[in-house]
């Protein structure tokens, strides 16, 4: 874990490095200040030996001088670096995370993501910051100042460790019992966060259903686990402060009576005794910031797991060593196919399924809901691998293929439609970068979504709010069936895809593909007969299972399910036209 982090580091090592030097360099500064102190007070201040006080002086102002120089440097290093580590954190997460599989996207939560991007990077980060700056300074300035003591006097120093050894011991105790609290914190920022993204992208239907005091409810609840977690923690630190004030004015008190003593039998300056007192507030100081230092580790051991699961998390699926390239057609075979989300699922969600699809064929599939039909769609572009069995696309299985190759042949329009903030040709420009505005244009017409983008204003550059918010559902659907024609697959899947569009629409759709992409295989998933009863041949499913595969007339007559579901939709008495205001 800790290698892991410490290895984004890459491009920061040099402010890295500098800072602790810098630190040391105050240390150093600081620690010389009292013995001048000391020097002034008892050879120049007692011998009124003013030449001596102007000349230590000038030496004390100048420490003071180049000890804040190399604070100040120290702190900008240690910022330099702290902000690169955690710039390279995130860099290195969101990177990982745009290669995993659909099923290591289905191991963490969106929420949990999002935790570890912002939450957990900052806790890395401020951590950081404090090891390189405290990290340092604090041993280091705790010693120099124990040897600087017992340098003065060893008798007297001797109260500085036994103060030392007690209050250290009394902040291991309370360290250990709030750290407990801390690592079980970050994973109800999960909740949290959860909450607030489910309630804030589903605003509308949360209105919609006067659901506000509901979802206040939640994120109360979710808020009052970690107010109350860190309550606890934070009552246990706060003995932090009374253990340091009563060991700081205990040595005071002790150092002083004991000093005062030595004066008065000619054992000790009073110069010496002022030094010994700085000393005190240096080393107790010290030991303060080395229990501030523990805290904060503590606090982001927890992310740093966090984080490292991320960057260390390997996509389930690879490409081969020596991938294929080049996506010959459309053909596509599942052979014996079994699949299952989970390794250990006691029950395959596909079972056996043999399946031969012809290149540039318009196939159906039909289903009831739970019948598996997107994931079978999704093997074909290898979103997951099966688990036992093959899946051939153009004849090679698909695990031969180089994934970005197949993916770009393989064009998929999913269930949950997304548009991204920003133009509508910038949207469509996803299917291809380089596509001209008269290429999208045409692919527009093939989906059918021409006629309502040349009725906006701006028309192809009419802006899309973010997730496609004011469009709508099928507007929505038709835009990203344009997209992915701008692809130019070899296999384009429809998940369900225009269940938002009315009939004749649909309808339209289907008679465009027909005629402009006749050498594409089209898989039409859907919920209405109406969407596939045209295609070449249709597969039924049912709990996993191919149960007929077949043209309409002859599903009609072998199966059940398929005539069970066409007499329940077509008594039902058609849909709603939006083009021409009225029924079908």
């Amino acid at each position: 874990m800790v290698k892991t982090i410490l290895g984004q580091i890459k491009e920061f090592k040099r402010d890295s490095l500098l800072t602790p030097v810098f630190m040391i360099l105050e240390v150093i500064m600081e620690m010389v200040i009292p013995l001048l102190m000391a020097a002034i007070i008892d050879d120049g201040v007692s011998k009124g030996n003013m030449a001596y006080i102007c000349q230590t002086g000038a030496v004390m102002l100048f420490a003071a001088l180049l000890g804040l120089i190399a604070g100040m440097l120290g702190a900008k290093y240690a910022a330099n670096a702290s902000a690169g580590l955690a710039r390279n954190l995130r860099a290195s997460m969101f990177e990982n995370i745009q290669s995993f599989s659909f099923a290591n996207i289905d191991k963490f939560s969106t929420a949990g993501l999002v935790t570890r991007l912002t939450t957990d990077v900052t806790n890395i980060q401020n951590a950081y910051q404090m090891i390189l700056r405290m990290c340092v300074r604090a041993p280091f300035s705790m010693i120099i100042a124990m040897i600087m003591a017992f340098t003065i006097n060893a008798e007297l120093a001797a109260v500085y460790l036994i103060a030392v050894a007690l209050l250290g011991g009394c902040l291991f105790l309370i360290m250990g019992r709030a750290s407990k609290y801390f690592q079980e914190i970050f994973p109800k920022y999960d909740e949290l966060n959860a909450s607030v993204q489910e309630n804030v992208s589903a605003i509308r239907v949360v209105k919609a259903y006067v659901r506000e005091d509901y979802e206040n409810g939640r994120f109360t609840k979710a808020s009052e686990k970690i107010y109350k977690m860190f309550s606890k923690a934070e009552n246990i630190l706060t003995w932090n402060a009374p253990l340091m004030q009563c060991t700081v004015y205990g040595c005071i008190l002790t150092i002083s009576w004991l000093g005062a003593k030595m004066i008065v039998m000619n054992e000790l300056t009073t110069g010496q005794l002022m030094s010994l007192l700085a000393y005190c507030m240096n080393i107790l100081m010290s030991l303060m910031m080395l229990s501030m230092i523990f805290v904060m580790v503590t606090m982001s051991m927890a992310s740093a797991e966090r984080i490292a699961e991320v960057i260390k998390e390997k996509s389930s699926l690879a490409n081969p060593e020596h991938p294929v390239m080049e996506v010959p057609d459309g053909r596509i075979v599942f052979d014996h196919v079994e699949f299952a989300y989970a390794k250990n699922s006691k029950e395959p969600v596909l079972k056996d399924i043999n399946l031969e699809i012809r290149a540039g064929e318009t196939i159906g599939i039909i289903g009831g809901t739970g019948s598996a039909k997107s994931s079978l769609a999704n093997l074909i572009s290898r979103l997951y691998d099966v688990t036992e069995g093959s899946v051939l696309v153009g004849g090679i299985d698909v695990r031969d293929y180089d994934m970005e190759a197949l993916r770009n042949q393989v064009s998929v329009v999913l269930q949950k439609n997304v548009l991204f903030s920003g133009t509508i040709l910038e949207n469509l420009r996803w299917g291809d970068k380089d596509a001209t505005e008269q290429d999208c244009r045409r692919v527009c017409k093939m989906a059918c979504a021409d006629e309502f983008i040349e009725r906006f204003p701006d028309q192809y550059n009419t802006y899309i709010e973010q997730g496609g918010n004011n469009v709508s559902g099928g507007q929505k659907q038709r835009l990203c069936i344009a997209r992915a024609l701008l692809k130019k697959p070899k296999i384009l899947i429809l998940d369900d895809s225009t269940s938002a569009v009315d009939t004749a629409t649909d309808s339209r759709i289907r008679k465009a593909f027909a005629t402009e992409i006749p050498d594409t295989t089209k898989l039409i998933i859907a919920q209405r007969i109406s969407s596939v009863q045209n295609a070449d041949r249709i597969i039924v499913m049912d709990n996993g299972r191919v149960v007929a595969f077949g043209t309409h007339e002859e599903l009609l007559c072998s199966s059940e399910i398929y005539r069970d579901v066409y007499e329940s939709q077509t008594k039902g008495g058609g849909d709603f036209d939006e083009e021409n205001g009225g029924r079908r």
